[in-house]
């Protein structure tokens, strides 16, 4: 394994990169599928599953912080080896005993490795961008990855399920992390980063004592829990409405979509937009949106409304991406992408339980309203987002 003297990614690389973070990815969206499916075959409540379900996350909120030291110690080959390994002993796991209780150790391995294998890879490919469009445009390609690999995974396991069986579906989804390792055994290594250790020990909550630091969190959580608000408040508005159950599903297909259309436009627009021009006129647009969402009658008027929230949510984290790089020491990179992760993974736990509570008291159109809210309210922290310069503090 060779050490690169000087941080530099070319195309063929970056797409072996990201091609084996698909691979990885689509193994946890595969069985993520498959393992709820199964347990209702088995006769599990929707509780059972909805608890399963969340397993897939909830390890990634207790490993990320110490998932991102480590990878700041070891970079980016070590700590991808042992993500693989782990998700292919949870699927294989899967394949020789499908009953419950091995598909919760499943979806706790699966969710794991996917979350410590994204801190190691946005770590690696931060640190390879030469300037901050190279740092944008890097971060809009990885973002096209977990797009695809939520489309991927599910329609292997999918197809495979209906073909063979469970045992198969868990079988083929075994050997995409060997793929992934083909994929990315190459990658070259960065020189280690020289930690200065004169102040001391330094915890993960040091980094909250940056002003930066907080609003970039602050507007993270914000955009992360309008995807959840969407996911999880449009079907139960399309239900109002009386829309079909394909019709939501389009809305919700439409959202994707345009989210991951919006990602393959931002390398071009990387080069000509600051961060938080990007940033701020995101939020602002989706406070907009939000507004607006409660009032469409009809499936097209939603669906057009989802569009443009998949446009405005899509667009925000390659670039927020980017800024935590700039406001971050380099030697702490994944302790910071940890952290960010942990919040996020945190919200998502937490956040629908909440949103269902309020639906319930007062409707899911002022759920909408008071999201929509926020984020307006919000958009002054990403004005305010500027690199910190390290070197002459």
């Amino acid at each position: 394994m060779s050490v690169a003297q000087a941080p530099s990614l070319d195309n063929p690389a970056l797409a072996r990169l990201i091609g084996g973070h698909i691979c990885l990815h689509a193994c946890m969206a595969g069985t993520r599928l498959a393992a709820p499916l199964l347990a209702l075959r088995e006769g599990y409540s929707t509780a059972a599953v909805g608890a399963l379900l969340a397993l897939f996350a909830i390890t990634q909120v207790f490993l990320a912080l110490p998932a991102g030291r480590y990878v700041d110690r070891h970079g980016y080959l070590k700590p991808v080896r042992y993500c693989l390994m782990a998700s292919v002993i949870g699927v294989v796991f899967a394949a020789l005993w499908p009953v419950f209780g091995v598909m919760c150790a499943t979806a706790l391995l699966t969710g794991g490795a996917v979350g410590v294998g994204a801190i190691s890879l946005q770590r690696h490919v931060g640190r390879c961008a030469r300037d901050a469009v190279e740092r944008k445009r890097f971060f809009s390609w990885l973002s096209i990855g977990p797009a695809l690999s939520n489309f991927i995974g599910p329609l292997v396991a999918g197809v495979l399920i209906d073909t063979g069986g469970f045992r198969l579906a868990f079988a083929v989804l075994a050997l995409l992390p060997g793929l992934a390792w083909l994929l990315v055994r190459t990658t070259r290594e960065l020189a280690p980063v020289v930690i200065d250790n004169s102040a001391g020990t330094q915890r993960a909550w040091d980094l909250l004592l940056e002003p930066q630091m907080r609003r970039l969190l602050l507007v993270n959580w914000l955009m992360s829990s309008c995807w959840d608000v969407h996911t999880f408040v449009v079907p139960v508005l399309g239900h109002e409405r009386g829309l079909s159950a394909s019709a939501i599903g389009m809305i919700l297909g439409g959202f994707a979509l345009a989210a991951t259309s919006i990602r393959v436009a931002l390398p071009w627009l990387a080069s000509n937009l600051p961060e938080r021009l990007v940033i701020t006129v995101a939020m602002l647009a989706t406070a907009c949106f939000f507004a607006l969402y409660p009032s469409m009658q009809t499936a097209w008027g939603m669906g057009l409304c989802s569009a443009c929230l998949g446009v405005s949510l899509g667009s925000v984290q390659p670039m927020l991406m980017s800024t935590l790089h700039q406001i971050t020491p380099e030697a702490r990179h994944g302790e910071a992408l940890g952290l960010r992760l942990m919040l996020i993974n945190a919200s998502s736990v937490t956040m629908p339980m909440l949103f269902g509570a309020a639906g319930a008291v007062a409707g899911v159109s002022v759920v909408f309203w008071a999201v929509g809210a926020a984020v307006g309210l919000g958009a002054r922290q990403a004005w305010g987002l500027q690199p910190v310069d390290f070197h002459n503090r």
